[in-house]
């Protein structure tokens, strides 16, 4: 079973209409699909029958579609909730992005805008305050709309000289903050005023003569950014 903290919330988006699925109706969904049961799920997230009820009927009203189908047993009982195709899909949304942010739990989250999309290349261009990134393209995306890069900490190298690639984003930045963290260091560099975080060892760090206010560059592939829609 996953296990999102409590402070995560995913927003959801259906035909125009979008609802903050917190992380007890998340939870609430995957039990559901667990035990094809109401019942067992609010008990399994320690909430009434009714309270899971309201949180089910709250999220079909606000996205007006269909989430969980209930049948009836006879005489014998032995009726269920599942969920729907449109239920399904919300907890798999919601389990794609889960399991975007358990990869990359020391990422750099920094918001943005796109401003440019290149379908034959499959890549598009994002724009953070004073600078300008390219990431592989999401085709639900569209020019204009808000976005969270994530850039692991361990996906970004450090340079005393650019390094022009076609396949990668080269940055110019100035440190900020240095801190021995186990054995590696971490290096907060200020790019165009984005701060970014990398994780170098201590041999690179000696042999780049690294110190706070030294200008060096970042880079980083355009296939380690991953973007979630705001």
């Amino acid at each position: 079973m996953a296990d999102v903290s409590a402070g995560v919330e995913y927003k959801i988006n259906v035909d125009g209409s979008s609802f903050l699925l917190d992380n007890k109706k998340y939870q609430l969904l995957e039990y559901i699909l667990d035990t094809g049961s109401l019942t067992e799920a609010a008990k399994s997230i320690s909430v009434s029958y009714r309270t899971a009820l309201n949180y089910i009927e709250k999220i079909e009203s606000t996205l007006n579609v269909k989430i969980v189908s209930t049948t009836k047993g006879g005489k014998g009982g032995g009726g269920g909730t599942t969920l729907t195709e449109e239920g399904y899909s919300i907890l798999k949304e919601c389990k794609k992005i889960n399991a975007i942010m358990e990869l990359h739990k020391d990422v750099n989250e920094i918001e943005a805008e796109i401003v440019d999309i290149n379908k034959v290349k499959g890549v598009m261009t994002i724009k953070m305050k004073d600078f300008q990134i390219n990431a592989p393209l999401n085709r639900k995306y569209e020019i204009g709309d808000k976005i969270l890069a994530l850039i692991s900490y361990d996906n970004i190298f450090l340079m005393l000289e650019p390094q022009t690639s076609s396949i990668r984003n080269i940055l110019k930045g100035k440190i900020v903050e240095m801190k021995l963290i186990g054995e590696i260091i971490r290096v907060k560099v200020n790019v165009g005023g984005v701060v970014v975080c990398s994780d170098i060892t201590v041999s690179a760090e000696k042999e780049l003569n690294l110190n706070i206010g030294k200008e060096v560059y970042i880079g980083f592939k355009a296939m380690s950014v991953a973007t979630l829609k705001l």
